[in-house]
């Protein structure tokens, strides 16, 4: 996620400092009312080893936050951006709310919400820009039957048991909002939902679920960051007709999950599998495939429908006009160990064939690079980037994550944590060290630092920003 510029740029900077970040954050959202959800296989190794939060309150979770993000710009790029430069602060606070209510026997009522004000260099104050509502979720599940539930309103759902991507978790796209975090558990779990109807079965030993999410709006514009205002954006979630069904049953100790989603005129299958190696040791691996567009013709399409780019756009870079709707497969492929230590490990293959290959990246910069005075030459090809983000789609076709977590470190309450996501083919990488901290019952605190690394015509090394440094307080009602 590219933070402050939202489509075109992802934060970055190296720093470990104490505070309560990430675990917070996944402490937190367990004290979320969650939807019912398409349960994974197995526990993912971040959930199976995940410290004991504090007591629940009586209630869903309230809390006050304020996060201020300081960042570094980049200069001299090989590409250069066709937009203004990103602000170097921003002070985001927060008034957040999760709750759930039993409206009689039977009929649950859920509702998450966050309402921000912001403030930054370059905008008056005060202004429009400067508020923002997120409507994450609002529904109703109603059980009619035992074990038997319907659900119908705005629901944030998630498939697919890797961690750094999740090539089955189709309701991603479009559903990005602000966060202290880079980390891609945390993005997945606090984002928009989709207005959708839901029914889902449990049995002994299996599940089954089908959603549908009607089409309320054409498609819209990507826009540079979140976009402001008060409005529920179901323009961003809505846009097309799409239905997804899932099973999951158990067979030879694997307990598979497999999906099928249709949207368009695409049809995509998936699979999750995951497996315990020992007491320590969880494999796992995530696959999704179908006919499908390459991520540059996704791309330029969008941009041509929305009315961003113009209808006689070509490809760039070009592209095989043969085989831009083929069938394509995304993976990703992993496992998790854990220590006595409450140490946790994870590491993971992933594969985008969509995503551009290394020829493709190096023509990205050689085309960027040759006509960089070309304004809509420019504008192309930062906008393939900005829709990748949109959409939650790796740029590249193969890319490596690596992520580790200490529970408790050193002292209780606080935890460290650090991933990044390195560029195969140009060894580049987003990294990001968070240290997380309870305070007390009603504070928390925590500190992010974030970096791009690379050279000028590497993926990362070519973001606008850097480098930023996060600090974020909470406090809990």
């Amino acid at each position: 996620m590219w933070l402050r510029v939202g489509s075109l740029v992802m934060l970055a900077v190296c720093a470990l400092v104490a505070a309560r970040g990430h675990a917070q954050e996944n402490n937190d959202l367990e004290r979320i009312p969650k939807a019912l959800q398409s349960s994974p296989p197995e526990p993912t190794p971040e959930q199976s080893n995940a410290p004991s939060p504090p007591a629940p309150r009586a209630h869903g979770k309230y809390y006050a936050e304020d996060a201020l993000t300081l960042s570094a710009a980049r200069d001299g790029l090989a590409v250069p951006l066709p937009t203004p430069a990103p602000s170097d602060w921003e002070n985001r606070t927060s008034l957040d709310a999760a709750d759930q209510w039993s409206v009689r026997r039977g009929l649950t009522a859920t509702l998450s919400d966050r309402f921000n004000v912001t403030e930054e260099n370059g905008v008056d104050v005060p202004s429009q820009q400067q508020i923002r509502n997120d409507f994450r979720e609002g529904y109703v599940t109603w059980e009619p039957l035992a074990r038997t539930y319907l659900e119908a309103g705005r629901v944030n759902l998630r498939d697919g048991i890797a961690l750094g991507f999740n090539p089955t978790d189709f309701f991603k796209t479009r559903t990005l909002l602000d966060q202290a975090s880079l980390d891609p558990s945390v993005v997945r779990e606090d984002r928009l939902g989709t207005l959708m109807l839901r029914g889902q079965s449990i049995w002994s030993g299996g599940s089954a679920s089908v959603a549908f999410a009607p089409k309320l709006y054409a498609p819209t514009p990507i826009t540079l960051g979140i976009p402001y205002g008060l409005g529920a954006k179901f323009d961003h979630t809505n846009a097309a007709n799409r239905i997804l069904g899932s099973v999951n049953f158990e067979t030879a100790g694997l307990s598979p999950q497999v999906l099928l989603y249709h949207e368009g005129t695409e049809t995509l299958i998936g699979m999750n599998l995951s497996r315990s190696i020992g007491q320590r040791i969880i494999a796992y691996a995530e696959w999704a495939g179908g006919n499908q567009p390459s991520l540059i013709t996704q791309s330029v399409a969008y941009g041509v429908r929305t009315g961003t780019l113009p209808a006689d756009t070509p490809l760039l870079p070009p592209a095989d006009a043969a085989k831009t709707d083929a069938f394509r497969s995304d993976l990703a492929l992993g496992a998790s160990w854990s220590s006595a230590s409450k140490v946790t490990f994870n590491i993971e293959y992933h594969y985008h064939q969509a995503g551009l290959s290394r020829q493709e990246e190096r023509d990205w910069f050689t085309i960027g690079t040759a006509q960089r005075n070309l304004l809509p030459v420019i504008g192309e090809l930062w906008y393939i980037r900005a829709f990748a983000n949109d959409q939650q789609q790796p740029w590249v076709q193969q890319q490596l994550f690596l992520r580790v977590d200490w529970a408790d470190a050193m002292i209780p309450h606080l935890e460290l944590a650090a991933f990044a996501f390195v560029d195969l083919y140009d060894g580049s990488s987003l990294s990001q060290l968070a240290a997380n901290y309870y305070l007390s019952d009603a504070w928390s605190l925590g500190v992010y630092a974030s970096a791009n690394v690379g050279g000028a015509r590497s993926e990362r090394g070519s973001y606008p920003q850097a480098a930023s440094l996060i600090i974020q307080v909470l406090r809990y009602f």
